[in-house]
């Protein structure tokens, strides 16, 4: 009986093995059979497509700026505990301003780095050297040695205005000469790497990823206006559609002392200072609502030269301790001075040397003086 069970279920499966691997020829004739005897026709364009307006300004602005590009790669020693000094590298972007091959990136670029390499968007590579940097605003100046270089124009940032179309062009992650498109988003001041306030930064939603710093921000003309430098992320290594370019104006105004010094000499007023609003103001019994508190002035220095005064009078805002009693500024030049903020967006238009105009009170009394600016302290070391 067993045996039979046995010999019954071979004849299943080897009947059913024959009929798969050889099936009846009725049954291959409905079997759909493969190649047609139908000529396969494809629609195909007979002319190179028409670009529309904004395409085609998209395409000249890339061509007209992309030779200005570079990418920048730096190398830095950095130590490891098993190996000792190894070199690592990092990877940025940056622009040709001129044809003595001037070219301006980021600082956090090029920081600590011991080797600096430039390759041009022909692929020609350079060994650059820093000719000067800033790091309150996060910028440097670099120079090679190479022919035939195509500068960038640099527009005037003072006029931007939110929404306008912006461009982007860069290394993200590496991948040269590529480009993101956007608008400005916002106009507003924001703290750099060293925590410096950057005043009149431009916001943008185009994408701007690591590798990307350096390189520059273009209006729909193809000329400079800003400097991409951060970018928010959230937390992730990459775009979150808010981006933040330094403003060209405020490169141009450096670029002169890095060229002379190989840094940049800032003007100052001389005084350790405070910022005070209405509810301070009131409590002390100030004649106005804000303006900036000089605890001390520097000896010897401008404010101590124009007659301007500081505090004698110890006290305390919360914890930290602060002396009462100075001179409240309240304008520069006629312009309102309400913040520690205000007198540091006035000093970036000047330099050491120049004259300006401080209002200030003595107590009830106002009063203007003429001050010459003196040069601040190293900040590049």
């Amino acid at each position: 009986m067993r045996f039979r069970r046995i010999l019954l279920v071979v004849l299943i499966v080897g009947g059913f093995w024959y009929f798969t691997t050889h099936p009846p020829r009725q049954l291959v004739s409905l079997l759909p059979i493969s190649g047609s005897n139908s000529a396969l026709e494809l629609t195909e364009a007979h002319a190179a497509p028409a670009f529309d307006a904004e395409e085609q300004n998209n395409i000249n602005v890339y061509k007209h700026v992309l030779p200005s590009v570079v990418n920048i790669t730096s190398t830095a020693m950095k130590f490891d505990f098993f190996y000792g000094q190894v070199p690592q590298q990092g990877q940025g972007s940056g622009f040709i301003l001129d044809k003595a091959g001037h070219v301006l990136t980021n600082f956090h670029v090029i920081a600590d780095a011991n080797r600096i390499e430039v390759m041009l968007s022909d692929k020609r590579h350079y060994k650059a050297r820093i000719v000067g940097y800033d790091r309150v605003h996060d910028l440097a100046l670099l120079q090679i040695d190479a022919p035939n270089l195509q500068p960038v124009t640099l527009a005037d940032s003072s006029s931007l205005q939110v929404g306008q179309k912006v461009y982007a062009i860069g290394n993200p992650f590496g991948l040269s000469g590529t480009m993101t498109r956007g608008i400005i988003s916002s106009i507003r001041s924001i703290r750099g790497p060293q925590g410096a306030p950057i005043e009149d930064a431009i916001q943008t939603d185009a994408a701007i990823n690591p590798g990307n710093s350096g390189g520059p921000l273009l209006n729909s003309r193809g000329e400079v206006i800003g400097i991409n430098s951060l970018i928010a992320t959230g937390g992730a290594e990459q775009s979150s559609g808010i981006g933040f370019a330094i403003p060209i104006n405020t490169a141009k105004a450096v670029l002169g002392d890095l060229m002379r010094y190989g840094r940049v000499r800032r003007p100052t007023l001389g005084i350790v200072s405070l910022g005070i609003g209405p509810d301070l103001a009131n409590q002390m019994g100030l004649p106005v609502e804000a303006g900036v508190l000089v605890q001390r002035v520097v000896p010897g220095g401008a404010a101590d030269r124009a007659g301007i005064r500081g505090g004698n009078e110890q006290a305390y805002l919360g914890n930290v301790p602060i002396i009462l009693g100075g001179d409240l500024i309240v304008a520069i030049d006629g312009q309102p001075v309400t913040d520690t903020a205000d007198i540091s967006t006035i000093l970036e238009r000047h330099h050491p040397g120049d004259t300006i105009s401080v209002t200030f009170y003595r107590g009830h009394r106002k009063h203007t003086v003429q001050l010459n600016l003196s040069e601040g302290p190293e900040v590049n070391t």
